[in-house]
């Protein structure tokens, strides 16, 4: 360290001889030496190790592996050492090269040369022999004897410089500052070198590849174990690294090396994860709501206080020593140019205003930054929102989930939720505006007298101005979140329904209308980012406005403005700016908040289910499993008609209870009322047991299979392989490259309608539950299938069950203990089958329509010889194909399904792009809006801006005088008016700015909104397949509100902060250009750290986007199965499940934070280090060799350097992190499209299809790359006007079929030609508006009836009428409110499935296109519907050809030809009655089968006890 020599004024008795040890020029020889010969032994040191490292045995097996501890502080120390002596020769030379030179200063140059170089080459010798895990347990014993050494003679001239002071004897300041530094740099390194130890044993790595490795750093073990096992370094970090955000350094380090991935992040710590605070809240938020009169926002606010009132209060005493310890600068401004003018009024003032600067900064740093990272209680108020609407929205009731949709549920999450935790940032500004007006006032007072009133009145008027554009904010505001809500409403819906969208070829309307909803949200968008920008023009001029009716004030009072003065009050209307202009984005945030507030209230007070529907009865306590006296039940309890009315039911243990009936009479609605899911008016259910749900549309997670079935029990591998074995489910996992461990796709995705069925059977049968309750589940499986499960789940593995199943196939009744016949919401029979088959009409009817059914059968042997031969003929070359093709396949059916490619899961992890963002986001950002044409402008406008700024702070300080009895430069009138002037153009400039801005970035935003829905409406089916909703929603709801309000803005402040630090080196120069000498270097370093931290920042960043879309998808797939759920008493799994992605959400955002403090307490110390060197600078010039007034100027702007300076750097790596939501857009603006919707060029003609005829050749499908073959060589043709039935096992490729010619898949290989064109080569719209389907699972969209039937708007009322009289839907559309217009809620919920289909029906009875397919058209139906659909397709599809996909076999008996799949391949094809007549035929078998399980049914005594 700098080692000033003192004068000897010390009382001494010993001999004059001894004189020499106190002169400067010994002291500075002696310390010279001393690191000289320190340099010499460093480089000696360094030699011999690399010998003995060349000349080592490299073969040794064994390697010691050790980390000193504090190698980092030491490292740190020397460094510091080093740079002080570097900045300290190149002043001293320059200074001393203008006053001349002598011996003295000779010796002091020489003395600090040599210790720049020693401290620096131990610097490198620290970081070579220590950086990575070394063989030296301890430093070098020389480095030791040295730091003692030098803590000796540092302290031996600490004193020589203290005794003289006691003597009041003058000696230059900076002797004392230097030797008091070094003294404590030399304890410090005592400390470390004598008092470090080893961190841990000493261990051997007999195998490093097996055993693996430990590392550490600063003290802290870092094991082989992956960071999201360990818990954050800051919940046990010492205090200096919490002050210094150390504890981040490992993590930083890791980021540096490789691209960050989750399991490198390590957990949080209890105290900041949900699964610890959520329970804290909750019992809050309880005691808040004990009167029970509902959630309010008041009540939210109090318990989101009370959960974290500590860490609120230590925020607030660090803003507050923050705010005090930034208005010590402007403070002590005047006092620092009066001191450069020559008047002082105490020796060594000067030094004493240095040091009172710089440990302001120090503190204002230190507090800063602890404040800014405390509010990371942010996270946790979000995270505890979202465990509360996630939980509240299992709890919903049915008519409460009416009023919600699932995207605004998730809206409420993704947005209100996370702006609620942002308030955090804002919430101590209120009374810290006050803080910083009266601390502005005090000093202004102090240098301006009265004047300083006016300053209150214009900033008081100021802030006045904000309460109409607050107001307006929180209108707008409140109006582009419910716009908002509505766009991602039916986002949410078109891409749950995307298929059927694509099918029917109405995708381009739904966009369209996306694009409307759009326009709407837009609209408040436009006023929402004007309004804003007037916010911010008002706010920027608003200091100008302050500064220019003060000192109009001060010239009308007579208040003598002098140089000093006027520079103090411009640093303070500097500092006063940031009140002012954070106050509209407090207010913009306290009104998103509370509107935020209030929709999360509202959502909470939001009716659940009732509690008391369900009177549970302990296990084994009663004979009776369910009992139901007098019940009625109603989904609107509004409603004057019950959907369920005088239920009365008794179930004893072990009985099974068939539930029957037409569509729409109530049979899933009594299903749901055991469940407790249908709300009681009146009556009693008592339930004993636990109980299991299959549902009828099948709800499947994300996820494994294996994970489906066992559904959170533990993994029973006899029970699990029973449960496979009984839902015929093994052969199907043989099948799937990864068997039970593939992932399943969102809903289910990649599995056939079959396959889902069955797992969500299996999954109920693994929970062994005491009651189980199955609708409808054996309507999406083929015939041998169900008969399969019948036998083995109801009447095998359930046999000691209470089972109820709901069912539409009569064969499956004889087998019920109990029979129930409902209509209209009744129970109008119930027995057992022979009993209620004589005993009433109703169940007459039902099983009449099954007989009626089954008589086809006979009538296919009845048919004439003719058409039987005719048949044959047509058939003989399709079933020769048939056979062909199966003998040639025959090696793949026993071999691997596809070897053209790599197998793999359907659903791979998101897409994440690693390392640097690049140039091209940002060019295609800014180029975006108006081919970037308004960037120029208002670059521009800001320097403009900036030029002006300073040239009306540099005119104020020029006329001023420096005192009173100095005359001024010019007129007080002269100076106020060019003041004046030079403002309003600030004022011009900024406001052309930030319109240009604003209107840049509302253009951008509309123009990429719009370019990414095109690309997703236009990517092909495999993309929704593969890519979970989850990812989608994040990237048009979090991402786009990113662009739409925050991007523009953060590369707006970069830009704008680059050209205002460069306005403040250009003051700064002014002064003395050797500032740059220690100016440049600092630069440099902030920007190595920029860049260091770069990496780890920007992955971590990307991190909370991936984190972010499982959450939601999670979130979305348990409001859909909430049911399922809570029928399985899962509720409590799921919601730990939802925590636990929460705090895996939270956790990148976390170390975000503390990643960005550790960045922003370097710069920003750096940047005062740089200032106070400034100051030193000024202070030690001789006088008159600067203008006082120039140099106090450059104060006024260096107090801002810190700040700026970490602006600048912060405002890199914002726009980076911020940039990546364009990134991910961007990702999904450029996803490969779908070939073209219409082909101009080839059209086909208006009346085609003509006949319908379909020909296939050599057809094989995958379903993607990485996938196997799922049709393997289809060759055939389906004669034009004619009915096909395709039948097979479930899984078969009946589907994938179907969907090859919609082109929903392209095909691999082969082609598809209907009446003579390819279908390859036509466009798609072309293509599919020309076919008809009824969907496998029937498809109803939020809306009326109307837009339901007809959303292209193509019909007129009198064309849907009779439409829907032919569907059998008419009466019911008629007893409804609204008729057309009646209302149809998500969809269709408040439809039964069966209800549904029929309107599926009735879309294609609209359209009358010229082939029709049936996709299971029928499955969700009774037999008597299923005639009524079959009779009136005869009927009204005479002429068309009709393609059926049915599990039932008398849905395809009427059919002219029958195709048989398995396994991807043609096993028969020929007409019904050939087939039959083959009995050995697949198809025989099946009708074979079908016959006799429909003829006899399952009797009671098939059960196998």
């Amino acid at each position: 360290m700098q080692l000033f020599a003192s004068q000897s004024f010390l009382l001494m008795s010993s001999a004059s001889s001894f004189d020499f040890l106190l002169k400067p020029i010994f002291h500075h020889g002696f310390s010279a030496s001393l690191h000289s010969v320190l340099l010499l032994s460093l480089l000696v040191l360094w030699v011999v190790s690399r010998v003995k490292k060349c000349g080592g045995d490299g073969s040794k097996e064994t390697l010691r592996q050790t980390q000193v501890l504090w190698y980092k502080q030491t490292l740190a120390c020397c460094f510091v050492v080093s740079a002080y002596n570097v900045v300290f020769c190149l002043l001293s030379y320059f200074y001393w090269y203008r006053s001349g030179w002598s011996a003295n200063k000779l010796a002091s140059l020489f003395d600090y040369a040599a210790k720049a170089l020693a401290w620096g080459a131990t610097c490198v010798y620290l970081h070579c022999q220590f950086a990575d895990s070394g063989e030296q347990r301890r430093f070098p014993l020389l480095l030791r004897i040295w730091w003692g050494f030098y803590f000796s003679i540092s302290s031996y001239f600490l004193v020589i410089d203290i005794v003289p002071s006691k003597k009041h004897v003058s000696f230059p300041i900076q002797r004392l500052v230097s030797d008091v530094f070094s003294a404590i740099i030399g304890l410090s390194l005592c400390i470390f070198g004598f008092l470090g130890r080893n961190e841990g044993e000493d261990f051997f790595l007999e195998e490093p590849l097996l055993n693996g490795y430990f590392s550490f750093s600063n003290g802290v073990e870092v094991s082989n174990k992956k960071g999201g096992d360990t818990v954050t370094p800051y919940s046990n970090a010492g205090l200096f690294s919490i002050l210094t955000f150390s504890w981040m350094g490992p993590l930083i380090a890791v980021g540096n090396k490789k691209p960050l991935d989750l399991e490198d992040v390590p957990q949080l710590d209890s105290n900041d994860s949900v699964v610890g605070d959520f329970p804290n809240f909750r019992n809050r938020l309880e005691s808040a709501d004990r009167e029970g009169s509902g959630v309010t926002s008041l009540k939210l606010v109090k318990a989101l206080f009370l959960s974290a009132w500590k860490d609120i209060l230590w925020t607030a005493l660090f803003a507050f020593t923050y705010t005090v310890a930034s208005y010590v600068g402007p403070y002590l401004i005047d006092t620092f140019v009066q001191h450069l003018n020559g008047k002082r009024e105490y020796e060594n003032e000067g030094y004493l205003l240095v040091a009172a600067f710089f440990v302001a900064k120090l503190v204002e740093c230190v507090s800063l930054r602890l404040w800014l990272f405390k509010l990371k209680l942010g996270l946790r108020m979000r995270a505890v929102l979202v465990a509360m609407i996630y939980n509240k929205s299992l709890r919903l009731s049915c008519q409460s989930k009416q009023s919600h949709t699932i995207g605004e549920i998730i809206n409420f999450m993704t947005v209100d939720a996370e702006r609620v935790g942002g308030f955090s940032w804002h919430m101590h500004d209120t009374w810290l505006v006050l803080l910083q007006v009266a601390l502005a006032l005090v000093i202004l007072y102090k240098t301006l007298g009265l004047a300083s009133i006016v300053t209150l009145v214009a900033t008081v008027l100021v802030m006045l101005a904000n309460i109409p554009l607050g107001r307006m904010l929180e209108n707008f505001q409140d109006k582009l979140m419910k716009s908002k809500d509505t766009r991602m409403k039916a986002t949410s819906e078109t891409l749950r329904n995307m298929r059927i969208l694509k099918l029917q070829g109405w995708e381009m309307k739904f966009l369209s209308k996306i694009f409307g909803l759009r326009n709407v949200e837009e609209v408040w968008l436009k006023r929402f980012v004007y309004t804003n920008a007037m916010t911010s023009f008002v706010f920027w001029v608003a200091p100008s406005f302050v500064s220019v009716a003060t000192f109009g004030a001060c010239m009308l009072l007579g208040v003598p403005l002098e140089s000093g003065k006027v520079l103090s009050a411009l640093a303070t209307f500097r500092i006063l700016q940031e009140p002012i202009y954070d106050l509209p984005d407090t207010i913009s945030m306290i009104a998103q908040t509370k509107v935020s507030l209030d929709r999360i209230a509202s959502f909470l007070r939001l009716d659940d289910l009732q509690p008391d529907v369900i009177e549970k009865l302990p296990r084994g306590s009663s004979d009776i499993a369910i009992e139901i006296a007098d019940g009625n039940f109603s989904w609107d309890l509004s409603s004057p008609s019950a959907t369920l009315k005088d239920i009365n039911l008794k179930v004893f243990h072990g009985m099974s209870v068939a539930v029957c009936g037409t569509v729409g009479s109530g049979k899933s609605s009594l299903l749901s009322c055991v469940l407790g899911e249908l709300p009681k008016t009146s009556g009693m259910l008592k339930l004993c047991g636990t109980t299991a749900y299959v549902a009828q549309s099948p709800w499947i997670q994300s996820g494994k299979i294996v994970d489906n079935i066992i559904f959170g029990k533990e993994m029973d591998r006899d029970r699990y392989d029973k449960v496979l074995e009984a839902c015929a489910l093994k052969k199907d996992l043989e099948i799937l490259s990864f068997g039970d461990q593939t992932v399943i796709g969102e809903r289910g995705i990649n599995l056939s309608g079959g396959q889902k069925q069955r797992i969500q059977i299996a999954r109920a049968l693994y929970q062994d539950a005491d009651i189980y309750l199955f609708d409808d589940p054996f309507s999406a499986v083929d015939a041998h299938t169900g008969s399969h499960l019948f036998k083995e789940v109801l009447l095998n593995t359930l046999c000691s069950k209470t089972v109820i199943y709901v069912t539409h196939q009569v064969e499956f009744l004889p087998a019920a203990d109990l029979i129930l016949m409902m209509k209209d919401g009744r129970i109008v029979q119930a027995g057992k089958y022979n009993d209620i088959l004589n005993s009433g009409t109703d169940f007459m009817e039902l099983v009449g329509a099954h007989n009626k059914a089954l008589s086809s059968l006979d009538n296919m042997e009845a048919r004439s010889a003719s058409e039987r031969t005719m048949s044959e003929a047509e058939g003989a070359m399709g079933s020769t194909n048939g056979k062909l093709q199966k003998e040639e396949n025959q090696g793949n059916e026993s071999g691997n399904i596809d070897d053209a490619g790599p197998k793999g899961q359907l659903v791979q992890e998101e897409e994440r792009e690693k390392g640097k963002v690049g140039f091209s986001v940002y060019w295609k950002y800014i180029t975006t809006a108006y081919g970037g044409a308004l960037v120029p402008l208002i670059l521009l406008a800001q320097i403009l801006f900036q030029i002006f700024q300073i040239g009306s702070n540099y005119w104020m300080a020029w006329g001023s005088p420096v005192s009173a009895d100095v005359k001024p430069s010019v007129g007080s009138f002269t100076l106020i008016i060019v003041y004046l002037a030079l403002e309003i153009a600030s004022a011009f400039s900024i406001f052309a700015r930030v319109m240009l801005l604003y209107t840049a970035g509302y253009k951008t935003a509309t123009l990429i909104f719009k370019k990414m829905h095109s690309c997703i409406f236009c990517a092909p089916m495999s993309f929704f397949d593969s890519t979970p909703s989850g990812r989608i929603l994040n990237r048009v709801s979090t991402d786009q509100s990113a662009v739409d309000l925050n991007i523009a803005y953060q590369v707006g402040e970069f830009a704008f902060s680059v050209i205002q630090l460069l306005g403040i080196i250009a003051v700064m120069s002014q002064v003395s250009w050797q500032i740059f000498i220690i100016f440049i270097p600092v630069i440099a370093t902030c920007l190595w750290y920029q860049q260091y931290y770069m990496s780890s920042a920007r992955e971590l960043s990307r991190l909370v986007g991936v984190c972010k879309a499982p959450l939601i998808q999670h979130f979305a797939e348990s409001i859909l199965g909430a049911t399922t759920i809570r029928s399985f008493d899962q509720e409590k799994r799921f919601q730990d499940t939802n925590m636990e992605l929460t705090d895996s959400y939270s956790r990148p955002k976390f170390h975000v934070a503390g990643a960005r403090e550790w960045l922003c307490f370097r710069l920003e110390l750096l940047s005062s280090v740089t200032f106070a060197f400034s100051l030193f600078f000024l202070i030690s010039l001789p006088g008159g060799v600067i203008d006082p007034t120039i140099a106090g100027l450059a104060v006024t702007y260096g107090l801002n350097l810190n700040i700026l300076q970490v602006w600048v750097v912060w405002n890199i790596c914002n726009m980076e992190n911020t940039i990546v939501s364009v990134e991910r857009i961007l990702q999904y603006s450029s996803i490969p499209s779908e070939p073209a919707l219409m082909i101009e060029t080839n059209r086909p003609d208006r009346h085609w299809p003509y006949y319908g005829e379909v020909q296939i050749h050599d057809l094989q499908v995958r379903y993607a790359p990485h996938m196997p073959l799922v049709l393997r060589g289809l060759t055939c043709t389906f004669p034009g006007g004619l009915k096909t039935g395709i039948v097979g096992r479930t899984g078969s490729g009946k589907s994938t079929l179907i969907q090859t010619l919609f082109r929903i898949v392209e095909p691999t290989a082969g082609q598809i030609i209907i009446d003579g064109v390819n279908i390859s080569l036509i466009g798609l719209h072309d293509l599919r508006s020309r076919l008809s389907i009824i969907p496998q699972e029937p498809t109803m969209f939020e809306g009326t009836i109307r837009s339901n039937l007809d959303p292209l708007e193509e019909y007129t009322d009198e064309q849907i009428w009779e439409a829907l009289d032919k569907c059998q839907l008419g009466d019911r559309v008629r007893m409804k409110e609204g008729r057309l217009d009646s209302l149809v809620s998500e969809s269709g919920e408040n439809w039964s499935m069966g209800q549904r289909q029929l309107v599926c029906l009735g879309r294609v009875l609209l359209k009358k296109s010229k082939i029709l397919v049936l996709d299971e058209a029928t499955a969700s139906v009774d037999t008597a519907t299923d005639n009524l659909i079959q009779t009136t397709l005869r009927e009204h599809f005479s002429d068309c050809t009709v393609i059926t996909i049915a599990h039932r076999i008398t849905s395809v008996l009427d059919s002219d030809m029958v195709l048989l799949l398995n396994h991807g391949l043609i096993e028969e094809y020929d007409s019904p009655s050939s087939l039959l007549e083959n009995k050995s035929s697949s198809f025989a078998q099946l009708v074979a089968e079908y016959t006799v399980r429909s003829n006899s049914g399952f009797e009671k005594s098939d059960r196998i006890r």
